[in-house]
């Protein structure tokens, strides 16, 4: 999957220009419980008599009150749906699957990635009601871990259960199968079946029984769901395409190699096999692995069958432009790696190739980056009961939730029936009784139920009335905003920004070990764009009241008299040139402000760690001295700031080396770093040491660009993708989202780095 953390890197997926940072090193330039002046240097600022700021050791001397910018709730969504929370005093361990056993509707199985199966029944009110069913040592490399669960359909007489994994090597492992020319696996995907010693209370890991095993040469792209099937108590297993990007090794239309498959195995077998049921449909055919069911799939995280029909539905994961829902038939070929849902690959033509079936509905990034399979709702919930027969599944980047259903000329349409916070769905689970569930990275588990009496929308539809700003006038901010300004900024095709921090009142922020600041419920974080001197944009980046952040957009008029809420993203021409303004989709917000970042990009200490004028006081001071004096931090500072980090200015005159590596931490890191959603391996945070930013030499991940193959070449900018990418005008230019315009100082820094570089360390 694209990194989720399954995903995580699982990949799930992000996002480059929404929220809380930016793109030009001006000061603060508006109000902190300030006067109602014009902002200073902002995008309508006119000259005054305003003298020089005072330096001073404090920009302001006490914190404004905020009562009115404070994140409103979630914009209502009456679809009839709504998500209620299973154990609420409860969270799991970076839960990724849920299930229960044959015959006992009382009782939940929930499995977390690092190697658990937690069980609890379903009245459990406390930590107190959970137990350990079982625990294995897992490796949780790129997207591995305990990734599938699965039992014996004759669970209640022979107290068999199967799971998939992947764990280090050992000596009798399979390699990697000869076609990828990759000799030695970075770990090995086990399908294994365990027994019951005590009447079904725990698994019993000396019964360890490895049926099915793959050496994996990617450390991404393992699939790893499995389930019986409720018509002919087959077991199936899903594997991804090996890995890396594009599927180098071009598994996914191959037959004779399981990656890229849905496998249909019989387990009924001796100890550490399985069988080759005689009705698989390339049984016989010459070269062709007999335990395939379908092929052509890039990573099928998470799949299912209908309790009725029998009928496999997937969630077909793609590879950065399209995700894709597939109805699974005996023998099917699904596309990858010539089509991705629809169309050719990375394209926006269609597939239209002979032979391979379509997927039944697919969406473009805008809509989501990672498609997380559920499934068909078969449950008995009166005030649900025109969903009953219809297949439900989500996204994990943009947290939707969909039914899909047909129009009248019978082409698939998804419905939005709910919305969890982005980058927080990772699985679907389904009771005995046909309910279905989503499961939450951060360890929450809700139930799809019937959302009773539609709440009034009370979110605010224009910037001047969201409390952020002076009602009066929107282009003022309210009096408990406090401006703030980066030393690294992002870019944003050169428009000039202001940028506004704002908490509830009598909460405070918390400085996490890394720097990266965790803004109580309730923040924003406001920035305005301007574009040749006239405002074009105002986005909101709110911590609502569960703890999940959300980013929204406005536009603001052509008189400049205030802006309206966006319900999707835009494109249109801004400026007195031929400037193309992109406004992000509120998925596309949530896609580069990862959990690992700590949601808001540029909120660290690092960052604001620099002088700023302060145009209520008109003060020059430190930021993060004039915020630790008004007690916005939950500790004091460790340490004046200047024995604290500051990260270079990329326009600075530090060295060349530093000035690049603070220009990818702002601009990249949000995304490429541990768990950041984005794809590949590389880690650009400005903390990490340049050999541990897997870039120098490294071959890409997701294929090449052009001719090069290498991440960063030293000396060579033109065949490095680190630089290419950042010059490029097409789908594949970084930053993805809402950028068109090249970067003049950004692309000569890293290329003058990259230029420098002599050798890898």
């Amino acid at each position: 999957m694209r990194s989720l953390y399954l995903l995580a890197a699982l990949s799930v997926g992000v996002l480059y220009a929404c929220g809380g940072s930016s793109s030009d090193t001006s000061p603060p330039d508006a109000d902190a419980g300030g006067d109602g002046s014009a902002p200073d240097g902002g995008a309508d600022a006119t000259a005054d008599a305003t003298p020089p700021p005072t330096p001073a050791p404090f920009g302001l001397d006490t914190r404004p009150a905020n009562p009115t910018c404070v994140a409103a709730a979630r914009p209502a969504q009456n679809t009839g749906v709504a998500l209620t929370r299973m154990w609420p005093n409860i969270t799991f361990s970076a839960p990724i699957y849920m299930t229960q056993a044959p015959g006992d509707a009382d009782r939940w199985y929930i499995v977390e990635r690092a190697g658990t199966v937690k069980v609890l029944p379903t009245a459990a009110q406390t930590n107190a009601d959970v137990k350990t069913f079982v625990q294995i040592t897992v490796n949780e490399g790129g997207e591995g871990g305990l990734l599938g669960m699965a039992f014996h359909p004759s669970w209640q007489t022979n107290h068999e259960v199967f799971l998939s994994y992947t764990r280090d090597g050992v000596t009798g492992d399979p390699a990697p199968p000869t076609n990828c020319g990759i000799p030695n696996a970075v770990f090995t995907s086990a399908i294994a079946r365990f027994s019951s010693k005590d009447g079904g209370q725990t698994l019993d890991t000396a019964t360890r029984d490895e049926i099915l095993k793959i050496g994996q040469p990617y450390a991404n792209h393992n699939g790893g769901n499995i389930q019986f099937s409720p018509t002919d108590g087959m077991l199936y297993v899903g594997f991804g395409d090996g890995g890396s990007g594009g599927d180098p090794c071009g598994d996914g239309q191959r037959l004779d190699v399981k990656f890229g498959k849905v496998l249909r195995i019989d387990v009924n077998a001796p100890p550490g096999q399985y069988k080759v049921p005689p009705d698989n449909p390339f049984v016989g055919t010459t070269g062709a692995d007999g335990s395939i069911w379908s092929y052509g799939h890039r990573n099928p995280w998470r799949w299912s069958f209908d309790k009725s029909t029998g009928d496999l539905w997937l969630g077909e994961v793609g590879q950065g432009t399209w995700e894709e829902v597939d109805h699974v038939q005996k023998g099917g070929n699904y596309g990858w790696n010539t089509c991705e849902g629809l169309h050719k690959q990375g394209a926006t033509a269609l597939c239209a190739t002979p032979g391979l079936i379509d997927p039944v509905i697919d969406y473009p990034r805008g809509d989501g980056t990672c498609v997380i399979g559920g499934y068909v709702y078969r449950g008995a919930t009166p005030a649900l009961a025109s969903l009953v027969g219809t297949y439900l599944f989500g996204d994990n980047g943009s947290g939707n939730v969909w039914s899909l259903t047909y129009d009248a000329s019978n082409k698939a349409v998804k419905n939005l029936i709910t919305t969890v916070a982005g980058g927080q769905l990772v699985s679907f689970g389904q009771g005995n009784d046909g309910e279905v569930y989503t499961v939450r990275q951060d360890g929450q588990i809700h139930k799809v139920a019937a959302q009773g009496t539609p709440a009034p929308d009370a979110f605010p539809k224009l910037l001047s009335q969201t409390g952020c700003v002076d009602p009066k006038d929107a282009t003022k901010p309210a009096p408990g905003v406090i401006p703030y300004d980066l030393i690294s900024p992002l870019w944003s095709d050169g428009a000039k920004k202001e940028r506004f921090l704002a908490i509830p009142d009598g909460t405070t922020i918390t400085i996490n070990a890394d720097g990266d600041w965790d803004l109580p419920k309730g923040s924003i974080a406001m920035k305005t764009f301007a574009v040749d001197g006239k405002r074009v944009e105002t986005r909101l980046f709110m911590r609502h009241a569960d703890g999940g952040w959300a980013g929204y957009t406005y536009e603001w008029n052509d008189q400049g008299t205030d802006a309206a809420l966006l319900p999707a993203g835009k494109v249109k021409p801004v400026g007195t040139g031929t400037q193309v303004w992109s406004y992000p989709s509120r998925t596309q917000c949530i896609q580069c402000h990862s959990q690992a970042a700590g949601s808001t990009i540029g909120l660290e200490t690092q960052q604001l760690n620099r002088d700023a004028v302060y145009p209520s006081t008109n003060r020059i001071s430190n930021e993060l001295a004039t915020l630790d004096h008004i007690g916005m931090f939950a500790k004091p500072l460790t340490g004046p700031p200047a024995t604290l980090p500051a990260l270079p200015d990329p326009a600075g005159t530090a060295a060349i080396d530093a000035r690049a590596r603070s220009y990818l931490h702002a601009n990249c890191s949000h995304c490429h770093r541990l768990n950041g959603g984005g794809q590949g391996t590389m880690d650009l945070r400005y903390s990490q040491a340049f050999k541990d930013t897997v870039t120098c030499n490294a071959a890409n991940t997701q294929g090449p660009t052009g001719t090069a193959t290498k991440l960063l070449v030293p000396g060579s900018p033109t065949t490095s993708i680190l630089s290419l990418r950042m010059h490029g005008t097409d789908a594949k230019r970084m930053p993805p989202v809402a950028v068109s315009i090249l970067d003049p100082l950004g692309t000569k820094v890293i290329d003058d780095w990259i230029t420098g570089v002599t050798a890898c360390p």
